[in-house]
Formats: structure tokens, C-alpha cells, sequence
């Protein structure tokens, strides 16, 4: 089994509900097995499954790839404007991104839900936090929209992300058609994942080693690294680099205010339930005493009812055996002569 056989069998298992995916695997290993032979089914059976962060994103990437195609995109353009060091810039994509990241986490936890599984708080703040690593970083874009993402990824917003192990056989891995800065530049064709270059020192000649390093051979597979871009960044100024970082901090705060809000509103809402069941709980303990008085009045009247039915009964079978041998001396006496 090649590695795109693996790849295909690894997107088919990514993309079922979540408690689905053991047994998924278990059978893929087995049909793997008889088709290809033990190893092709171990390879199967070392696909780990995905955190549920994770699994959350792949149904975006599958079901609703749209939202993150605009976030690439929109990292894109706020990657040429942290290059080119625009403080301006930064700080309008970065209300942008939170608007967009806004509107993208209502989409994933729609799709979560109609594939059976709600999102907690929790899991929700890992896919924001991954979903924001993806407009920092390109190589974390191409693992987002991959469909086969098995962890939560993080970016502080100036290094890159840490992709390690974060995709199911990332080998295979495609990147993204990501327009360029240039408003309305025509997108370029997918292009496969090509060796990573280390970048060359001013006044080396192209495509050789840098500091002596062999160059990399074709049979070396591609990492998942790769798919970054390399060109020149121009050494920032401390105060342009402060500039970034208070655009990114200046998000950071935005995105803040809003949670704030939310669970503002949440505690008022949670605040007037319990004082509207507070309510109904002191009227149905008040009413709960109405009623044990009824009861205990209730249990003294059926007590009482209950001697006074026996005596009743006594009298009734009392009268009956009196009637009874009143009708026998009646026919005695009938019966007998004058």
C-alpha cells in the first residue's frame, strides 16, 4: 500500500462521527489485511484518532471547507502585511479575523451538531485557537483544510506553528490554492509538497547549500513543514515589531471584551433562572405543607372511616344471624300444630 492509498483510507476515517472511528479502523485494518498483507494493516492500524478538537475541524474541512478557505486567505494577506510591516494593516485584518473567526466557530459547531456530537466550552476554545493557528502560519492552513488534522495547533501570532505529528500521513499533503496579497490576483494551481529549502546567504549562488549542508535528495519525503513559503523578511525595527504585536494584542483584547459579554449574559441568564426556580420552589414548599396537612387529615378521617366500617360490618353480620333465626322459629311455629 502506497502512501496515497493510506492517505485516502486515512480521509474516509477522519470525516465519521467520532465514536465511530475504533471500529472504522479495526475494519479498514481487516480489509487491508486481506487485500495488501499485515504491514498495509498495521499502517491502518497506527492511525491515531483525532482529539475532539480536531475531529471538529476535519468535519469543517470536509463539510463546510468554505469558511476555512477564507481564512487562509485571509492569513495570507495579514502574513504580506506583518512582512511588510504595516501597522495599519494589522490592525484592520486583525478586527477582520475576529469577526471571520467569529462566524466560522457558529459553522463548526453547527456541523459538529449534525454529525452527533455538541461542542463543550472547552473543546470550543481549541477549535478557535486551532482555526487562528491556520491564519498565522501556511503550513497550519494545509493542515486545517487536510480533513485528516488529528491535535489542537497553536500560534502566538509570530512564530511559526509546531506541525509535528499534527496530520495523518502528512506526506501527501497538497497545498491550498491561497490567493496572494495582490487584490484580485488570479489564484495559482494546487501544487504538491516540495522539500523545504533553507534560504540561501546574500551573495550565494541559487540552489546551492548554505554553510557547506548537502543538498537534499529527491527520494527524501516531503514534511508537512514545507508547504511554508520561504522568502527574505526584512529585520524589523523594536518599534515596528512592537507594532505587530500590538495589533495582535489588540485582537487578543477585542476577542476578550467579547467573551466577556457572552458570559455576562450567561450569568444574568443563569442569575434569573435560579431566582424564577427559587421562586417556584419556596410556592411548592409552601404548598407541599398544604398538602401534608391535608394528608394527615385525610389518613385520621380513613382511620376513622375504617373502625366505624367494622363496627358497621359486626352490626350488619349480627343482624343477619338474628334475621336468620328469627325465619327459623318462624317456621318452627308454623310448622307445628294447634
Amino acid at each position: 500500500m502506497d502512501e496515497q492509498q493510506l492517505a485516502d483510507i486515512a480521509a474516509a476515517l477522519y470525516r465519521l462521527p467520532l465514536e465511530e472511528f475504533v471500529t472504522a479502523r479495526t475494519t479498514a485494518a481487516k480489509t487491508a489485511a486481506a487485500d495488501s498483507g499485515r504491514a498495509p494493516a498495521d499502517d491502518v492500524r497506527a492511525l491515531p484518532k483525532p482529539s475532539a478538537a480536531a475531529w471538529a475541524v476535519n468535519m469543517l474541512a470536509v463539510h463546510r471547507p468554505g469558511p476555512l478557505k477564507e481564512l487562509a486567505e485571509l492569513g495570507a494577506l495579514m502574513r504580506s502585511a506583518q512582512n511588510d510591516l504595516d501597522a495599519g494593516a494589522l490592525r484592520s485584518l486583525a478586527q477582520e479575523r475576529r469577526q471571520l473567526l467569529n462566524k466560522v466557530m457558529d459553522t463548526a459547531r453547527t456541523v459538529a451538531e449534525e454529525h452527533g456530537r455538541k461542542l463543550s466550552g472547552a473543546v470550543a476554545t481549541e477549535v478557535e485557537q486551532t482555526l487562528r493557528a491556520a491564519t498565522v502560519d501556511e503550513g497550519a492552513a494545509t493542515a486545517v483544510r487536510s480533513g485528516r488534522l488529528l491535535r489542537v495547533l497553536s500560534a502566538d501570532g509570530v512564530d511559526r506553528v509546531d506541525l509535528r505529528d499534527a496530520v495523518a500521513v502528512p506526506s501527501v499533503l497538497t497545498l491550498p490554492t491561497v490567493p496572494a496579497p495582490e487584490v484580485g490576483q488570479a489564484p495559482e494551481a494546487k501544487q504538491p509538497v516540495q522539500a523545504p529549502r533553507k534560504p540561501t546567504r546574500r551573495g550565494a549562488k541559487a540552489g546551492a547549500p548554505a554553510d557547506g549542508a548537502p543538498a537534499a535528495t529527491s527520494a527524501e519525503k516531503p514534511r508537512l513543514q514545507a508547504v511554508r513559503t520561504e522568502r527574505p523578511a526584512p529585520t524589523p525595527s523594536a518599534v515596528e515589531r512592537a507594532a505587530a504585536r500590538l495589533a495582535e494584542a489588540d485582537e487578543t483584547a477585542g476577542a476578550a471584551a467579547e467573551e466577556a459579554r457572552l458570559r455576562t449574559e450567561e450569568f444574568e441568564e443563569a442569575e434569573a433562572d435560579m431566582t424564577r426556580l427559587g421562586e417556584e420552589a419556596r410556592s411548592l414548599r409552601e404548598r407541599l405543607k398544604v398538602v401534608d396537612v391535608q394528608f394527615d387529615q385525610a389518613r385520621k378521617r380513613r382511620e376513622t372511616a375504617a373502625a366505624q366500617m367494622q363496627l358497621a360490618s359486626r352490626a350488619a353480620e349480627k343482624g343477619r344471624r338474628a334475621e336468620v333465626l328469627a325465619r327459623e322459629r318462624v317456621l318452627r311455629l308454623r310448622n307445628t300444630p294447634d
